[in-house]
């Protein structure tokens, strides 16, 4: 897909042509979405325009590397036929399908440092076609501390045609001088083709509206109940990706909160929904509870029993809408 072919995000498709167009390239892109929300489709559509070359759309280019979270000890490389194969059929795929597509389930991914002493390595030498490097970093904010700070050196002295292109859905866990060095584009979902298959969406939804309506109703048996029917979920994987889509949603009444409606990303269907938790809630509660979702998320990860977690999650909910 080209930029001329995306419908919606038309701010971000314009900037985007027009960087490439006028020959003002910034060094550090940092695209911010929702799980499953097409960034990578306008990262691809970006990076066909800068390099003109039909490798791009196949994700073959010699002079384009492409990081994500892998298990510890291996490097991305190790999994680039997964990804790629994932990509080029789902481009709008979740957390989730990567995981499954390398073999990650059940287990914790990251991005180690030995990657980023890889990418340094790599991005020594000249590009082999002569132009721009390039390296696309899905889900920055799961760099461990080490990368992070590797990877921040390269955005403080860049080399020559050197470019970074972040896909985060939680920038917000970036270090603060990796976001400051980066041009920021949140992109909404609308308009970036076809959205991902994901099974587990209509129960996630259906999980977190009972949630939420407990909350409402001051129903802490009913909240409960919702929290029974969380750590039921078929998988631990499952589980923390049904966090992510709650802290996606709560982003959603944020920004309806804060009078911001052109960057909640709700569509029409939806648009009623959110517009009441808006109203209802505190203005204090959904970076808190999102605080929780990510607390709950590290419990798992950390093999705590999973009706403890949602206990504690629900509990917690519980007593910041009170």
């Amino acid at each position: 897909m080209t930029l001329e072919e995306i419908q919606g995000n038309e701010a971000v498709v314009a900037a985007l042509a027009g960087m490439v167009d006028s020959g003002r390239v910034p060094h550090a892109i940092l695209f911010s979405e929702e799980d499953g929300g097409g960034a990578f489709v306008l990262c691809q559509a970006f990076l066909g325009r800068l390099y003109d070359s039909p490798k791009i759309g196949k994700l073959i280019h010699p002079d384009v590397h492409y990081v994500f979270p892998v298990l510890a000890g291996k490097l991305s490389v190790t999994y680039i036929a997964e990804f790629r194969e994932l990509a080029l059929r789902n481009p709008r795929f979740t957390e989730e399908q990567l995981d499954d597509a390398c073999g990650f389930e059940g287990k914790n991914s990251a991005i180690a440092v030995a990657e980023a002493n890889d990418l340094v390595g790599k991005l020594a030498f000249h590009s082999l076609e002569g132009g721009w490097k390039t390296v696309v970093v899905y889900l920055p904010e799961k760099m461990n501390a080490a990368a992070a700070n590797k990877l921040l050196k390269s955005l403080e002295e860049p080399s020559e045609r050197t470019l970074f292109v972040l896909i985060s859905h939680a920038p917000e866990k970036l270090l603060p001088t990796i976001r400051s060095r980066c041009q920021l584009f949140r992109v909404r979902p609308e308009g970036l083709g076809a959205p991902a298959e994901n099974e587990g969406e209509e129960v996630y939804r259906a999980l977190f509206a009972a949630l939420l309506d407990a909350l409402l109703a001051r129903d802490l048996s009913a909240g409960l109940d919702a929290g029974e029917r969380m750590a039921a979920l078929p998988s631990r994987d499952r589980m923390k990706a049904f966090c992510r889509y709650g802290s996606a949603c709560l982003r959603k009444v944020f920004m309806l909160q804060q009078g911001l409606p052109q960057l909640a990303g709700v569509n029409e269907a939806e648009k009623a929904y959110y517009e009441r938790l808006a109203a209802s809630f505190k203005k204090t509660f959904p970076r808190a509870a999102t605080g929780v979702f990510d607390r709950t998320q590290t419990l798992l990860e950390r093999n705590v029993n999973q009706k403890i977690a949602f206990t504690d999650l629900v509990n917690r909910f519980y007593m910041l809408a009170v």
